[in-house]
């Protein structure tokens, strides 16, 4: 079996996990003096059962991330020529995904319909076509979440879960209040994650400034001062500017008057 062949099916084997009866297709080649096209073929097929699991990973990926299915933000349906800036070219590099890799937090901040929550999801349904695990929830879901998780004493459970994504995406901070005791579990989660190894990343929206998000949280000043985990290692896109929403509106202008008699009649 020549050099490119073999190396192509054994990473194919890998995907697989399969690899060790990959090993053995070298011997099995020469014994059988398998022809370039035959290697070939099975270079091919190897590399379509790994084209199908690779496809299955990702369609789970994206039905457990509460990412949209129908109608997805995706970086490619950006309007990024909407957005200026001498910067810009920290939210058009956005899709190669460094941040996840170099534990980096995001947070995009602005008035509303200036594209916040898209790029969030964006960057969420793109690390899940690259093997990664994203979860997405609104601020107002967690904090739901972390009630009904004292109520049936399942905290520790509820926290795991939220660790374990790569990339987890808490939308519209600033539209309800934590109480104390879900200040406390989201600042639990905070520190879990600020100290969990692999790609980890963090993504918040917003169209409130960071400098006031303690308002939304309940606790003593030790406490709130855990936010400034969340922007220790960060990146803040602050978007200002008018909404991208309406741009499909129609406006119809009609003037009421006398009635017209219908003489057809």
């Amino acid at each position: 079996m020549s050099e490119s062949h073999f190396e192509a099916i054994c990473q194919y084997a890998r995907t697989l996990n399969i690899e060790p009866f990959a090993a053995g297709l070298a011997q099995f080649s020469h014994d059988n003096n398998l022809s370039e096209e035959s290697l070939l073929a099975i270079e091919d097929v190897f590399r379509h059962m790994a084209k199908l699991k690779n496809e299955a990973v990702v369609n789970t990926l994206l039905r457990t991330s509460r990412l949209p299915l129908k109608n997805p933000k995706t970086f490619a349906n950006f309007d990024f020529s909407r957005l200026h800036g001498k910067s810009i070219d920290r939210l058009t590099n956005l899709p190669a995904l460094t941040a996840v890799y170099a534990h980096r937090n995001l947070a995009f901040i602005g008035p509303q319909g200036v594209g916040k929550t898209h790029l969030a999801m964006a960057y969420g349904r793109a690390c899940c076509e690259k093997g990664l695990k994203a979860f997405f929830l609104k601020a107002s879901e967690l904090n739901q979440r972390l009630l009904d998780a004292r109520r049936m004493d399942r905290c520790g459970s509820a926290i795991n879960f939220l660790v374990k994504p790569s990339c987890l995406i808490i939308d519209e901070v600033g539209r309800c209040v934590f109480d104390k005791e879900n200040t406390q579990l989201f600042f639990d989660l905070i520190d879990r994650r600020y100290s969990k190894e692999g790609t980890n990343c963090m993504i918040f929206t917003s169209n409130r400034q960071p400098d006031t998000w303690s308002e939304y949280f309940t606790g003593d000043s030790d406490l709130l001062c855990a936010l400034d985990r969340i922007f220790d290692e960060a990146s803040v896109f602050i978007i200002k500017g008018d909404s991208f929403r309406g741009q499909g509106l129609e406006t119809i202008k009609l003037e009421a008057g006398p009635a017209v008699p219908n003489f057809s009649k």
